[in-house]
């Protein structure tokens, strides 16, 4: 029996409104106590850690993120930092230069904001790289930009027709600009790409778990898995190379969704039969939309430019519906991609639907993003039981939402995005994630924002949308609790109480009297999963 006493700071159990205490036992993984049982009851031979003033509460979940990719960013140029199109250029070239031998080169994520309208010429990538393809993913991974070598291994000529669900841009003179928007465009590319290294795989997991351990998380919700993903997952497993918990959302395509139900159950049923208590895979996941930033985002009014009128709907009529019927027979969880008004309408239509046709049961299916949602919608997740999955460090007035999102949706449509009070406050059940690495897989990042709604200059003064901003222990509690309930895992994890997990996170101070635009400054001082370390800073006492 291995027992530890944390003592010496304020232990918060995660519950709004409720104190914290100052100690906290735990026993083989378990929390035992609380408060002063938690000192009479410590064996003396327990291991003491001093939380020197610090703040030791639940560890955080992320309930929509991309792990795989966000590892897999580490392995090829770094274009992320860059803030130019001449940055990203020669962040190119240095890296072809310093591997001659690789074949394709391949990387993530610039930021779309740096071309106009998002466009990225293939010519800018050819005066860096003009003898092997090179494919770089944008933030939102909804865009690749190819050189002219990786549009010629596609066969993406002028004469090729935008495919469904994708869209090929053109240059005044009808020759292939370079950039590809969406996925069926985007799988022109990736068709005939090399599959990357399994090694390279199982170490981009052991980056995403290093990255995120080191911000406090332990949970991690991905939210697009194929075949070949559920297979490393489950190598990792075997290798006991999981140290975050993962649960997969199986990608459904309705390019393909007859062939893929049988898939979604026997992934379902390889991971289950394995037994790992890192590994999951109870959920799936659909696209009703694109972005916004894109004009591929479905909205229930045009966009300004009118470019793509209302934009773009995934899954047609009531085929939707039906796949999630589907999915539901199956007893796995929905988890709706839907940025838009009419996307998200959609989205809650097709759970409506599913709930009517397979009757009640604890579902909880998830609409991530949820960027707008039009009034008349917004009881509607709580009445449905439909977690929104919201990402708070969107909803700032940055350079992406001012270059890119204001000026398709007008001024007034933009004022009514990522309304997460008014969802929390219509009994919704609100999760929060990062949908890393588009953005920021800290919590403490997003949750500056979504208590202040302000950038990290503290623009604007006052807030952008202010009414939309979370109290403190209503974002905490979203990024904790709430996913737990997103993950069916509140009896767990997410909150500290006795006979729950020890997945804990211990800050070098209170993120709950430490204003907003210091909350990413906070120090994380140790992560623990089920009692043990999985990450202690090099500064810690």
């Amino acid at each position: 029996m291995v027992s530890t006493l944390f003592r010496n700071g304020s232990v918060w159990a995660g519950v709004p409104g409720q104190p914290p205490t100052d100690a906290l036992l735990v026993t083989d993984g378990a929390i035992v106590a609380m408060g002063p049982d938690a000192v009479a009851e410590a064996p003396e031979s327990s291991d003491i850690v001093d939380l020197q003033g610090g703040f030791l509460m639940p560890s955080f979940g992320d309930g929509h993120a991309h792990p795989l990719l966000g590892g897999l960013e580490f392995v090829g140029p770094a274009v992320r930092p860059c803030t130019s199109v001449d940055e990203i250029v020669a962040a190119v070239r240095r890296y072809a230069e310093d591997h001659p031998d690789q074949e394709w080169i391949v990387g993530a994520s610039y930021d779309g904001s740096l071309a106009t309208d998002g466009l990225f010429d293939a010519r800018w990538l050819d005066a860096a790289v003009a003898d092997r393809p090179v494919v770089l993913r944008a933030w939102d991974y909804h865009t690749v930009w190819c050189n002219t070598a990786a549009l010629e291994r596609a066969g993406i000529t002028a004469d090729t027709p935008d495919p469904e669900l994708g869209e090929i841009p053109h240059r005044p003179d009808g020759s292939v600009l370079g950039t590809l928007r969406e996925w069926g465009a985007v799988d022109l590319v990736t068709a005939v790409m090399p599959a990357r290294d399994e090694e390279v795989r199982l170490a981009a997991l052991g980056t995403a778990a290093d990255y995120y351990l080191a911000h406090g998380v332990t949970w991690v919700q991905d939210a697009w898995v194929e075949p070949a993903d559920v297979q490393t997952y489950l190598e990792a497993a075997r290798r006991g190379a999981l140290r975050v918990r993962f649960n997969l959302a199986l990608y459904a395509d309705p390019r393909h969704f007859d062939d893929q139900v049988a898939h979604f159950a026997d992934a379902h049923r390889q991971v289950t039969e394995f037994g790992s208590p890192m590994l999951t895979a109870q959920t799936v996941k659909f696209f009703a939309d694109g972005v916004v930033e894109n004009e591929t985002g479905a909205l229930l009014q045009p966009y300004c430019s009118g470019l793509h009128s209302h934009g773009m709907t995934v899954w047609e009529g009531d085929s939707l519906a039906r796949a999630c019927q589907r999915v539901d027979e199956l007893g796995l969880q929905i988890h709706i991609h839907a940025i838009g008004d009419a996307a998200v309408r959609q989205a809650l239509d097709a759970i409506e639907y599913t709930v009517a046709q397979n009757g009640p049961r604890d579902r909880r299916p998830v609409i991530a993003h949820v960027q707008l949602v039009d009034d008349a919608d917004l009881d509607r997740f709580a009445a449905l039981g439909v977690i929104p999955c919201m990402q708070p460090l969107w909803a700032q007035e940055d350079a992406l939402m001012n270059v890119l999102t204001v000026p398709r949706l007008g001024r007034e449509r933009a004022d009514r995005q990522y309304r997460m009070r008014s969802l929390a406050d219509s009994g919704a059940r609100l999760a929060l994630g990062s949908d890393w690495p588009v953005s920021s897989g800290a919590p403490l990042d997003g949750i500056a924002v979504g208590v202040s709604r302000q950038t990290s200059e503290g623009e604007p003064a006052g807030g952008w949308t202010p009414q939309e901003t979370l109290a403190i222990e209503r974002a905490l509690a979203a990024y904790t609790s709430g996913v737990a309930d997103q993950a069916f895992a509140e009896r767990i994890w997410g909150r500290l109480a006795p006979g729950a997990s020890a997945d804990l996170v211990w800050l070098e101070r209170d993120p709950r009297s430490t204003p907003p635009l210091e909350l990413p400054a906070i120090e994380v001082r140790a992560t623990y999963l089920r009692g043990e370390p999985g990450f202690v800073a090099s500064t810690s006492p």
